[in-house]
């Protein structure tokens, strides 16, 4: 058993390695995963603001679809897992013990409450209009429902940064902040829409601006997140690429940049009374959607990608 296996990195490293391998495995997470984490980050986000909405007078449809929108993304999120996983029987298997240390085991048993706590506070309400109990266990629901929707939101970002590729280990808190103030764009951006379409041209003006806001807070834990790889050396899988035109094109100019401006003209093109100010905030609703789906995607692909480059599992582990 002497013979040496051939050498498969494909960078000039010549360094250690392991038996002329990578350090460590690029996972094999596609875009049903990425599309798992921005459903249920929406899908959580969603349920915080129907508890922030609730406490504000006429905003009863808010809240409602809010519900309705957290408890969708609950349920067709992880059927897109299942998808991944191959084999139905992985995802109860995952439910089978409780292991504090494990974020894999507490982000199952977390999305499985959030569904539960979803389903509640939507149908609840819904036959809330014929039994009323079932309308006061939706608002009791809605507390614990809002506090694991926030969970949802950054979850992913935790389980992502406790493996051992090297891109999501290196910035584990810039990382959850970015994508909880992701979600928190998208599913504001969502409801937007949504209020928009039901003509509630008000609220969706004040999801609006929590849209911007959060986009904002995004552009600055992304600016952190990305100081944190050049400090490690080890940015440059999320600058090549797809990955790098997915996180710069995608996630920053189509997903940041370019709706907080078009929200901006959109204000003023509405105190004119010009149709521009209802096209562009949908526009810009929705390119933040799909630009935060961009962003989730392009840190999956960065970090496979930094997984198959030695030198930096190496500079991340001595560091």
């Amino acid at each position: 058993m002497s013979a040496r296996l051939p050498n498969t990195v494909p960078q000039d490293w010549q360094g250690e390695t392991y038996h002329g391998r990578p350090v460590v495995k690029a996972s094999s997470f596609d875009w049903k995963v990425s599309a798992y984490i921005v459903m249920l980050g929406i899908a959580g986000s969603a349920q915080v603001i129907a508890a922030v909405a609730r406490r504000q007078p006429g905003s009863a449809g808010l809240v409602r679809r809010a519900r309705w929108l957290a408890l969708a993304g609950s349920m067709v999120g992880p059927l897109t897992l299942v998808q991944h996983l191959k084999t139905r029987s992985r995802w109860f298997n995952m439910l089978r013990i409780v292991r504090p240390t494990s974020p894999m085991s507490l982000g199952s048993w977390l999305l499985t409450g959030f569904g539960a706590l979803s389903g509640a506070t939507a149908l609840g309400a819904w036959l809330g209009r014929r039994w009323p109990l079932a309308g006061r266990v939706a608002e009791a629901a809605q507390g614990p429902a809002a506090l694991a929707g926030a969970g949802m939101s950054i979850y992913t970002a935790s389980l992502l940064s406790s493996t051992s590729t090297p891109l999501w280990a290196a910035a584990p808190a810039p990382l959850a902040a970015q994508f909880g103030t992701a979600s928190m764009a998208g599913a504001a951006s969502a409801l937007a829409l949504v209020q928009r379409a039901v003509g509630e041209e008000r609220s969706a003006r004040r999801l609006e601006t929590l849209a911007m806001l959060a986009g904002a807070a995004e552009l600055l834990a992304k600016r952190e997140t990305e100081s944190r790889w050049r400090r490690a050396g080890i940015a440059a899988p999320a600058k090549e690429g797809a990955p790098g035109a997915l996180l710069q094109g995608g996630g920053t100019w189509l997903g940041l940049l370019a709706p907080i401006a078009a929200h901006a003209l959109g204000r003023a093109a509405d105190r004119r009374g010009g149709r521009a100010g209802e096209v562009l905030p949908e526009l810009a609703s929705l390119a933040m959607i799909l630009g935060g789906a961009a962003m989730r995607h392009g840190v999956l692909l960065a970090g496979n990608e930094s997984a198959c480059r030695p030198r930096d599992a190496f500079r991340v582990t001595q560091r």
